[in-house]
Formats: C-alpha cells, sequence, structure tokens
C-alpha cells in the first residue's frame, strides 16, 4: 500500500502543485520589503544612533561639565575636560567621542541631568577612515544642530516611560 502511495504523489505531483499554489497566493499580496536607499523604515523612538549634543533654545550648549558620561560609559569612549566661566559656571572645552569604542548601550544619555548628550535618530554614518569618528565637540554640536526636532520629538515622545 505504501509502494502505491508514492507512486500516486509522484504521478501527481501534489508537492509540486502545492508550492506552485502557495508562490501563486504570494503573487498578489503587499510587498513586505522596501527599496532601502530611497525608503527608510519606521524607527523607534529610543533607537540609539549617532551621538549629538544639545543646545539650549537660546542657542548655549546644555552640557554643564558634571562628567558622569565619562564615568559611567563601560567602554571609556568619552573624554571631557572643563574649565569654570566667568560666572561661576562650568563648561567644557573638550568633549570628545571615539565612536569606534562606543558600544551605543545608551547610559551616557541615561546619566545626563540636563540631556545634553543624546544618542539621535541617524544611523547612516559611515566613513572612510577611522578618524573621521573621532567626534570632537564642534562635530557633536553640529549633529545636535541638524537633529534637534527629530532628538526633541523622540525625547517628548519617551518622557512617560522614563
Amino acid at each position: 500500500m505504501a509502494m502505491l502511495d508514492r507512486n500516486a504523489r509522484a504521478l501527481f505531483m501534489g508537492e509540486i502543485a502545492g508550492g506552485l499554489w502557495l508562490a501563486f497566493r504570494y503573487m498578489f499580496k503587499r510587498k513586505v520589503t522596501i527599496n532601502y536607499p530611497f525608503e527608510k523604515g519606521p524607527i523607534s523612538p529610543r533607537f540609539r544612533g549617532e551621538h549629538a549634543l544639545r543646545r539650549y533654545p537660546n542657542g548655549e550648549e546644555r552640557c554643564i561639565a558634571c562628567k558622569l558620561c565619562e564615568a559611567v560609559c563601560p567602554a571609556q569612549a568619552i573624554t571631557i575636560e572643563a574649565e569654570p566661566r566667568d560666572d561661576g559656571s562650568r563648561r567644557t572645552t573638550r568633549y570628545d567621542i571615539d565612536m569606534t569604542k562606543c558600544i551605543y548601550c545608551g547610559f551616557c544619555q541615561e546619566a545626563c541631568p540636563v540631556d545634553a548628550v543624546v544618542e539621535g535618530p541617524n544611523f547612516e554614518f559611515a566613513t572612510e577612515t577611522r578618524e573621521e569618528l573621532m567626534y570632537d565637540k564642534d562635530k557633536l554640536l553640529d549633529n545636535g544642530d541638524r537633529w534637534e526636532v527629530e532628538i526633541a520629538a523622540n525625547i517628548a515622545e519617551d518622557a512617560p516611560y522614563r
């Protein structure tokens, strides 16, 4: 009986017909892939991408040189030097992040009391040399200026969960 069953399946090619039916069914459904360079998928507000330093609305940088982000960084990728200003507050003179060391854990963002250092929504920051991945204060502030609208929206959307 098993021999007859096997020969009947081979004769009627049930598996092939089933496979063709499955392919034909999916032919008319909505596509699930995206054309990546031209179409971007949705990104979570908690996404941890390229680092940025934010400014207050009046243009002053937010970093108060408390060095909590430097202390909490498990990869030791952050270097901060600070000096006091004439009004008695401290501001950074040097704020460097070595992106080749960074593990994108988000501890620096969580430790910052004034939301100065954040990991923004940008995930496309490939470079040709390693030196371009050594971010200094100017590069981080430029990133913050470029992505401020998205960063502020993400922080506001995530605020109830913090």
